[in-house]
């Protein structure tokens, strides 16, 4: 069976993991603790990173864009780039807003510090990076409240790679109760229709050893 190799905190893994389902992509999970560096992995992914897709026929697939990319071109019935070049350029043009500025602004100082040094072992987390990471999310969720409030869904008409993206990264901090929903309404309506998606409820199911979710993290009315 295709194995993908994430994990359970990792946007990039659960952007992966919705983008699969909802391309009807049958998959099996299998965390990776890449701090280990197992010697099997880094065959598969030299970055020692994680997510990497494994197919059924001995191809390796590492990157989340990578992966992306490679579904799409390869299971394109259905798409979730867009249809015409207007509407690929918009998609991709968030794609790379959540997973470079989001994450680089927002993510990495709050999950990367209050779950990924833990559970990784390096250390405890900087006060000033989690100062930087709450500050920038108020932002950035002004930026996705204005995005909600002015189209069906963040990238335009349709869903996208774009909300996968967006949403991946809102669940690990939701997950952590870092996100007031009550400063972004439109931003919540559109996250309550994303997590009420089929694809997204293996998501919701997630625990990790030591952090426990807020109640309404898997509440599908919020």
């Amino acid at each position: 069976m295709r194995t993908l190799f994430h994990l359970p905190l990792s946007p990039y893994c659960r952007k992966i993991r919705l983008v699969l389902v909802e391309k009807r992509l049958p998959f099996e999970l299998k965390v990776e603790k890449i701090w280990e560096r197992r010697e099997e992995y880094l065959e598969l992914n030299p970055a020692a990173d994680v997510p990497t897709l494994l197919e059924d026929n001995g191809l390796a697939v590492p990157d989340a864009g990578v992966i992306c990319e490679y579904l799409e071109e390869a299971y394109p019935d259905i798409s979730l780039l867009g249809q015409t070049l207007g509407e690929r350029v918009e998609v991709r043009r968030l794609l790379a807003w959540f997973d470079g500025k989001f994450d680089q602004e927002v993510t990495r100082n709050l999950n990367g510090e209050k779950y990924l040094k833990r559970i990784s072992g390096i250390g405890h987390p900087d006060a000033g990076a989690l100062r930087a990471g709450y500050a920038n999310l108020r932002e950035h969720l002004r930026y996705i409240d204005w995005l909600a409030e002015t189209r069906k869904w963040l990238a335009g008409g349709q869903i996208s790679l774009a909300d996968f993206a967006a949403a991946a990264h809102l669940s690990v901090l939701d997950f952590q109760s870092d996100v007031d929903w009550s400063q972004c309404p439109a931003t919540r309506e559109w996250y309550a229709r994303i997590k009420s998606r089929p694809s997204f409820r293996p998501l919701l199911a997630d625990r990790v050893p030591g952090i426990a979710p807020p109640a309404h993290y898997s509440d599908l009315d919020f």
